[in-house]
């Protein structure tokens, strides 16, 4: 291929680039935007100019726009914009709700004028000052910056402190020098760098170097940005007036956490049986797949509790309808589930079909129940039915209508509801979600009539209290269970929440543990991930690993996207099937202990799943760790990497005993358990499901004594489905072990409750080390006693544990690396993509399928541009002007690969044969000598054509066609001036645009986030390109680039060359 190197403009001038006050490890340049002749769309930053001593711009504001612009200089002093009425210093207190809680507020007019909380369980508890504490000074007071539009709280707290928390986060697990943006957002295949997802929680949990934690909250339901990137300070940047509430410090983050849930409330209490196994799939496509699954199930042995159901088994996608051919019985269907000890659960979506005669349409609209946009009419959106209007939630009467369909809807057996696609999502709308001016009617408490900017992130929380209160309507004493998608900090109070559409490989099954691990720390204990991932096929030994992590989540599901493979257990081969069956063997046995700890939370405001670092926050070396957590005082250690089976990874425990055992399952695939000496934990029979138990059941306790010799845990037991338990129909027993006199006596130090202890036997595992246990045997209630060998014997028996331990791990069969069937989807996600990764780019490539760009991302700013699943979107390229043309699909040949270390430049050089004598061949680089640019250069070459055609090919045309991501889509333009001069500023709202002759970019366009204060330039040569198209999709845009449309010959083949660098972006 003939090499293109084209020289970076004289616009851009090097210069280092900061994010408030921090200069990121490369530096790229500040280019100058000059506003154009859209008023209204003006790109007007509200300072003078940028250098190397300020800070990058956040989110200038346009009129409809919801993020903010503020800036510091480097050491996070506030400035003042000219011409701005800003105020800033410290913030004023208050102490509230407990000791050492405090509120802070710029002053007290903005005090008076912030809205009603949402996250709190009762409003009036954040605005009441409690009066035993007038004499609290907070250990740290905030400082502010406030304006008309904008309010930026900064934190500065001592070096070394590690952030944690934010909610539902991708990516690792301490923050610090992340940023991410509350703003609930559909994102399919979400990556490690995308800053908003499904829920948001304005929230930080600090643990400082000593081992105390504070936890900040930023108490507005509007978008609100989450700046951790400069050491040991928290940023919030939201519209005015919110205040930030303070937890601590307190000794440990245990203790902020209860803290909070003072304030924000507890877990529901869930279920028993929500805590089994539940089997997923998108779609079951009927009522006789769905007793086919279940069937298999108890065929095999494989513990499951609860099946559920997508959107597929609705009449049309029509909420609260059923499928007359696919689901004619639902009932029949539900009472044959129940006789086979399984629950049934019910996906329930926001969006009603817009549709006269349809009974929920027609009701909703007799209440007058939709979001309104502008003009007051209702608001008409595309989702899965169609147009949809969507319930405005935020209104009583209208949570009282949506109750009252959920009960009735219960009458069919109904188990539990699943709110999916409640941020709310929409189709085909750049933004993904509705208008950001669509109204609002609510109620006072909530905040009264409002904007959609408003409420958008309190939705689909407000959407699952509804359907919670509509579950417990249809009977007061039963526990419902409701899952939601979309959520806000407090959701906890209703729902359950998973992690949304994730991917099937490694690095999500590795993200997966800190997702479950933040949320807990954010106040939702209850939470798990699609184990196996969503999108894409599994491999055997991908699916089995995260089957034996995920069973010990807190939430436990199975769950896959249509046209994937099958993803049921036994659907990866005989070694992943009896995995999956140990593992979750491994969680019904555990579930006296997790059952107990959901207890503890809901009336404790405990967490469930916590970091390692929980055992000893102390401890530096054990912030970072991801591949372990605790359940209570369980550790899991695993291993999330495909060549590594768990025992060959480093195991760091946390100071102090801790006790290594298995169930006589231990395997290369299943994660190492751990007890910390001093606790004791309750185990039950490994059932097929939880309807199986009886209280009179065998009983067994784990011991593991710590360095005193002593040992204590609970058990809590009650009806599993009720609320008798608030009436004090429950048992709650306090088991202690000591050593004395060579002899460890276990025994019932307490109960609680009203419940007589059952008369049931009581089986003792006291833990030795390395596997090694002593067993006893006696009647739950009476004192048991086991004599402790010599010190020599221990040793021996230790010895021997080891032993056998190392020969369970070495006859048991791992599950073999073996690629998955690529099925109907066409590739599968758990093959490893080439990754190019120097200077200031990172770029994933599937030569594959499409020789596919994936991921384009900035290593300087953090910014992912192109994030896309593996079979479509992304950077393609075809050979046409069809979407989709030849060049799109085809597998492509990795022709030469160079690395750093082995030459000039980090380059892959791919081919892809598109038919009739014609390849696509593609050059992608990172430069040696100018790392800040990812350089692309692509041809279609007549390397074959037959002489009958005179050495000519058939009309071809090179059509650049990438898909990038927009992180901020109303915060979102593109820029260019033409090659008549004209300058020009394109917006989302302008729809389609294509640009051709003298109207061209003069070789280089930009896209803006003005949230992020960045662009991303495209380069190219103009004799090159002969159109230029923009197509704005949900939550993309496509900058193409088009060849002329001709015959290519060896001697005249077709070329695009063009780069991408990101600037920071100024006004002048």
């Amino acid at each position: 291929m003939v090499r293109f190197h084209l020289s970076t403009t004289a616009t851009a001038t090097a210069s280092p680039l900061h994010y408030h006050g921090v200069e990121l490890v490369a530096p790229f340049p500040l280019l100058s935007l000059t506003p154009h002749h859209r008023h209204r769309h003006q790109f007007q930053l509200p300072f003078p100019s940028l250098s190397a001593s300020t800070s990058s711009p956040r989110c200038s504001r346009r009129k409809r726009a919801s993020c903010s612009c503020k800036m510091t200089d480097s050491q996070g002093k506030a400035t003042q914009p000219a011409g701005r009425d800003v105020r800033s210093g410290d913030m004023i207190f208050q102490p509230i709700l407990e000791k050492g809680v405090f509120r802070f507020d710029c002053s007290a007019d903005d005090r008076a004028a912030a809205f009603p909380s949402v996250s709190f369980v009762n409003a009036k508890d954040r605005e009441t000052p409690i009066t035993n504490a007038a004499e609290a000074v907070p250990t740290f007071i905030p400082t502010y910056q406030s304006g008309s539009e904008s309010q930026t709280v900064q934190l500065q707290l001592p070096a070394g402190t590690s952030f944690y928390g934010s909610g539902e986060v991708s990516g690792q697990l301490e923050r610090t020098g992340k940023r991410v943006f509350t703003w609930n957002t559909d994102a399919w295949g979400y990556g490690p760098g995308t800053t908003s997802l499904y829920q948001s929680h304005p929230w930080v949990l600090a643990v400082l170097p000593n081992g105390e934690a504070i936890g900040v909250l930023a108490d507005t339901t509007k978008r609100c940005e989450i700046d951790l990137s400069t050491e040991s300070v928290i940023k919030f940047v939201a519209p005015s007036f919110y205040p930030i509430i303070s937890f601590g410090p307190f000794p440990s983050p245990a203790a902020v956490l209860s803290s909070l849930s003072h304030a924000i409330g507890t877990v529901f209490m869930p279920p028993k049986w929500s805590l089994g196994y539940h089997q997923c799939r998108w779609s079951y496509d009927s009522d006789l797949r769905v007793r086919e699954v279940a069937k298999t199930f108890r065929e095999k042995g494989i513990p499951c509790d609860v099946i559920w159901m997508d959107i597929d088994y609705m009449d049309g996608f029509r909420c609260f309808t059923f499928d007359k051919e696919c689901f004619p019985a639902p009932s029949s269907l539900v009472k044959d589930l129940h006789d086979n000890g399984f629950k049934a659960i019910w996906m329930l979506d926001p969006g009603i079909k817009h549709e006269q005669g349809y009974f929920i349409y027609d009701s909703g609209s007799k209440i007058d129940g939709w979001v309104q946009n502008t003009h007051g009419q209702p608001y008409i959106g595309e989702v899965w039915p169609g147009p949809c209007v969507f319930p405005d939630f935020t209104q009583s009467k209208v949570r009282s209508w949506w109750a009252s369909l959920v009960r009735d809807f219960i009458s069919n057996g109904v188990d539990g509801i699943w709110n999916d696609m409640n941020e709310p999502a929409v189709f085909k709308t750049v933004t993904k979600t509705m208008p950001e001016s669509n109204v609002h009617r609510g109620d006072d408490d909530l905040g009264g009539r409002q904007n959609h900017l408003h409420y958008h992130n309190v939705y689909g929380m407000l959407m699952a209290r509804s359907t919670f209160e509509g579950m417990k309507s249809s009977n007061e004493n039963k526990r419902p269970f409701v899952l939601t998608r979309a959520g806000f900090i407090g959701s906890q109070r209703y729902a359950a929440t998973w992690t949304g559409d994730n991917l099937s490989n490694w690095e999500h099954l590795q993200m997966s543990i800190s997702m479950v691990l933040q949320l807990g720390l954010s106040g939702q204990p209850l939470s798990g991930p699609d184990l196996g991932g969503f999108a894409g096929n599994a491999t055997p030994k991908l699916f089995g690993r995260w089957m034996g992590i995920g069973a010990m989540f807190p939430f436990c599901r199975g769950h896959s996207e249509k046209g994937t493979t099958d993803h049921e257990p036994w659907s990866f081969g005989e070694e992943c099937e009896e995995v999956c069956r140990l593992a979750l063997r491994r969680r019904y046995r555990l579930l006296p202990h997790i059952y107990t700890l959901f207890y503890m939370s809901h009336t404790m405001g405990t967490p469930v799943a916590t970091p390692t670092f929980f055992a000893d926050p102390k401890d530096p070396s054990l912030r970072n760790l991801e591949n372990s957590f605790l359940l209570g005082s369980l550790l899991v250690y695993s291993s999330t990497v495909s060549d590594q089976a768990t025992h060959e990874v480093k195991h760091i425990l946390p100071h102090g005993i801790w006790m290594r055992f298995d169930f006589d399952d231990a395997h290369l695939d299943l994660p190492t358990l751990y007890l910390q000496g001093g606790s004791i934990v309750p185990l039950g029979p490994p059932y097929q499901h939880v309807g199986e138990s009886n209280v009179s059941d065998d009983l067994t306790i784990l011991v593991a004594l710590d360095e005193n010799g002593g040992a204590q845990g609970q058990l809590f037991e009650d009806d599993g489905d009720s609320y008798d338990f608030t009436k004090g129909e429950y048992l709650l027993t306090h088991y202690v072990a000591e050593l004395k006199s060579s002899v460890v006596t276990i025994k019932v130090s307490k109960t609680e409750g009203l419940w007589k202890r059952p008369s049931r036997r009581l089986h003792v595992h006291l833990l030795l080390g390395g596997g090694a246990k002593l067993v006893a045997l006696g009647m739950d209630g009476d004192a048991i006693q086991i004599a402790m060998p010599t010190a020599r014997d221990v040793s021996e028996l230790v010895s021997t544990g080891e032993k056998q331990y190392q020969k369970r791990l070495e006859s048991s069969k791992p599950i073999p690396d073996v690629k998955a069937d690529t099925g109907p989807k066409g590739a599968e996600l758990s093959r490893t993509p080439v990754e190019l990764k120097s200077g200031d780019w990172s770029v994933q490539i599937v030569p594959w399928i499409g020789g596919r760009i994936i991921s384009m991302k900035h290593l300087p700013s953090g910014t992912q541009w192109l994030h896309s699943r593996i079979d479509v979107d992304g950077y393609e390229e075809y050979s046409g002007t069809e979407y989709r043309s030849a060049g799109c699909s085809e597998a492509y040949s990795v022709i030469e690969r160079d690395l750093v270390h082995a030459g000039e430049e980090e380059s892959l050089m791919l081919e892809g044969d598109i038919g009739g004598g014609v390849i696509l061949q593609r050059h992608v680089s990172i430069l040696k000598d100018r790392p800040q640019i990812l350089q692309i250069e692509s041809g279609i070459i007549a390397r074959s054509v037959g002489a009958g055609s005179g050495g000519f090919s058939r009309l071809v045309c090179l059509r650049v066609h990438p898909t990038f991501t927009l992180l901020h889509p109303t915060e979102t333009f593109i820029t260019f001036t033409s090659i008549d001069g004209t300058k020009r500023e394109i917006w989302p709202d302008a729809g389609d645009q294509t640009y051709q002759g003298n109207q061209l970019p003069n070789g280089e366009w930009m896209l803006v986030d003005k949230c992020l204060g960045v662009g991303l330039v495209n380069r190219f040569k103009v004799e090159e390109v002969y159109k230029c198209y923009i197509h704005w999709g949900t939550g993309t845009v496509n900058l193409e680039l088009w060849s002329e449309d001709r015959p290519v010959s060896k001697q005249s083949p077709l070329t695009v060359s063009h780069q991408y660098e990101v600037a920071r972006v100024a006004s002048s």
